[in-house]
């Protein structure tokens, strides 16, 4: 977690289950991720995945109009078909607004970041 991140922001969650063809996948996912972190807006992002190739990606940004961007970026557009046509069984994006977030730390103070003004 971003403990310097400013509230509101936005978290773009990405669903998905991968099909058996994984060619070129591993390249362009690293390459979005190269690209996400160049645009405009961008914040932070994490990704996991099952060993039965069901995932979680989630993006978080500054705001609606930065996510927009991205999704209509010429390069990720092409990663989208790419994904339709080889690399997913089936997806979901949701989007949603933060508010607020705690952390907790062994290591350190807990922290609740309020909302910003």
């Amino acid at each position: 977690m971003d403990k310097t991140r400013k509230y509101p922001c936005y978290a773009v969650i990405f669903r998905s289950t991968q099909t058996d063809c994984q060619e070129g996948y591993t390249e362009t996912a690293a390459r979005m991720e190269e690209l996400a972190r160049q645009q405009a807006g961008f914040l932070e992002i994490q990704s996991f995945r099952s060993p039965a190739g069901e995932g979680v990606t989630i993006s978080y940004w500054k705001d609606l109009p930065s996510i927009q961007a991205w999704k209509q970026n010429p390069e990720h557009q092409t990663a989208q078909q790419l994904g339709k046509k080889k690399w997913y069984e089936n997806y979901t994006i949701e989007v949603a607004r933060i508010e607020s977030a705690s952390h907790f730390s062994q290591n350190g103070p807990e922290l609740d970041t309020p909302r910003s003004s």
